[in-house]
């Protein structure tokens, strides 16, 4: 099975930057950076992923006196300095289509995934948050946002494909730079952009940077289905994810794609003890550390649930929301919330402990009780891997490495090494051909 690790913030959890193993400064900080990529690194991992707004999100007071994700630098700016100290990890960068120009991102990828020799990733998200800061005062539909995005990744990965490999013989003895014949002009004509080319950087070593996605809606789903390479989705309930993992590979072929071309990573935040009253001693103290009444403030600004919960008692049983007005806000995370408190009727306590790791699935235990469960998950078709998110940081990276990832390897379940370089070779994806240029004519 594959691994990638969320970075976010102190941790992925409400009340992670109080913890005492927990870096408050971690979002502004290069050296806990640096420190937390070796870490994943010696740990194996397939990447890293490192999760972008370009606004600081709900001003409420309540919630920004005591959130520590206000404040982050720009993934594309700090990768390349990871890129410097690491060697394997991939590094996967969130960037919004709709707050972007394609020509621009297409350039700074094809940097990274030189610089990292060949290490790239974009995750490719609609960006629904910030468009006040980009003359946008009203959010662009659900629908808008999925049509630039489709017609943003075309220009961007034709960009990416404005060279053959061959394209540049710098022969002094000739005095031959380049060769113009092994270049594509893209004139590009679309709705939304009109794009000449061809860019001004080299080729991906990978072809193209690997593609994520995050959407579960249906025109996310089919977003992932035509362009992404790895999906990373948010399920807690083993048949649901099943059926997602199916249901979205039987997609792939109308675009002439395969199931092995398209990873899926549901999110998991596990909280591991070498016995399980130590394990839930550790959830409990991170449980005590975040306010309830802001994490629901902010539950019901994200998913626009009409309602403010921090105004009822956490003892209250969640009410049921099917009447909430339709939204353009994280349409299938709202879903998910919906379904599980139809499913469970849980009180705002017992909803907070369920969503405490944004609506992804949290695993409590020991190594050998964790495993278990990510093996049934993988074995059953409902994974091809996980994205960790990490409670706190350092603390649960540490102790990722140090007691789930033995087990993962000693059970046959994950690389004791690593046999590749590139993150296509790290996820088992292939190079992208030159769609321009013929494998035979690209050399």
């Amino acid at each position: 099975m594959g691994l990638g690790a969320f970075l976010s913030g102190s941790g992925a959890h409400g009340g992670s930057w109080r913890h005492p193993q927990a870096d408050a400064d971690a979002s502004l900080n290069f050296q806990r950076y640096r420190h937390y990529a070796q870490t994943l690194e010696r740990g194996c991992f397939d990447a890293l992923f490192l999760n972008d707004n370009v606004a600081v999100g709900d001003l409420d007071p309540r919630v920004l006196a005591r959130s520590s994700y206000s404040l982050r630098w720009d993934p594309l700016t700090l990768l390349p300095a990871l890129a410097v100290v690491t060697r394997h990890i991939g590094l996967i960068a969130t960037a919004s289509t709709s707050y972007n120009e394609p020509y621009n991102l297409a350039r700074k990828f094809a940097s990274l995934d030189h610089l990292s020799e060949g290490r790239a990733g974009w995750n490719l998200v609609t960006g629904l948050v910030g468009g006040e800061n980009f003359n946008h005062p009203e959010p662009l539909s659900h629908a808008e946002r999925y049509a630039r995005a489709e017609e943003f990744f075309s220009v961007a990965s034709g960009l990416w494909d404005s060279w053959a490999d061959d394209a540049f013989p710098r022969d002094k003895a000739s005095g031959q730079w380049l060769r113009p014949e092994r270049m594509h002009l893209l004139q590009h004509r679309g709705r939304h952009f009109q794009v000449q080319g061809p860019l001004n950087a080299p080729r991906p070593l990978q072809g193209w940077p690997v593609i994520a996605q995050a959407g579960s809606s249906g025109p996310g789903c089919e977003l992932a289905a035509r362009c992404a390479e790895l999906v990373f989705t948010a399920q807690t309930d083993l048949q649901q994810a099943k059926a997602f993992y199916r249901e979205l590979k039987e997609r792939l072929p109308a675009y002439g794609r395969h199931a092995g071309q398209l990873k899926i990573f549901p999110g998991i935040a596990p909280t591991v003890g070498r016995t399980l009253n130590e394990a839930e001693e550790k959830y409990q103290q991170l449980q005590e550390l975040q306010n309830p009444q802001a994490q629901l403030k902010a539950l019901s600004y994200l998913l626009d649930l009409g309602i403010d919960l921090s105004h009822l008692p956490l003892h209250a049983q969640v009410p049921l929301l099917d009447d909430a007005a339709p939204t353009e806000r994280h349409k299938s995370r709202r879903h998910l919330v919906q379904e599980l408190i139809r499913r469970e009727r849980p009180s705002l306590a017992q909803l907070l402990r369920s969503l405490s790791a944004s609506g992804h699935k949290v695993l409590v235990g020991t190594p050998g009780q964790i495993v278990d469960e990510l093996a049934t998950w993988y074995q059953e078709y409902a994974a091809d891997g996980f994205n960790v998110l990490f409670t706190h940081l350092p603390g649960a990276i540490d102790d990722f490495v140090q007691l789930l990832t033995p087990e993962l390897q000693r059970r046959g379940l994950f690389r004791q090494r690593y046999t590749g370089h590139s993150l296509r070779e790290h996820l088992g994806l292939a190079r992208v051909e030159n769609r321009f240029f013929s494998h035979r004519g690209n050399g």
